[in-house]
């Protein structure tokens, strides 16, 4: 297991990151939409912005 520390900047730039190959794939990488997902899902929620 790899630990990583991350700004709420770097967070926020990580999870658009991700967002945005996701929408990047179609229905026949299925395999690849489904691990991006699942590390969507690892990540923290996003905190509201104060």
């Amino acid at each position: 297991m790899t630990t990583l520390e991350l700004t709420e900047d770097e967070l926020k730039l990580l999870r658009s990151a991700l967002r945005a190959y996701l929408d990047d794939f179609g229905h026949e990488e299925a395999d690849v939409l489904r691990s991006i997902k699942e590390l969507l899902a690892k990540l923290p929620d996003e905190q509201p912005s104060a």
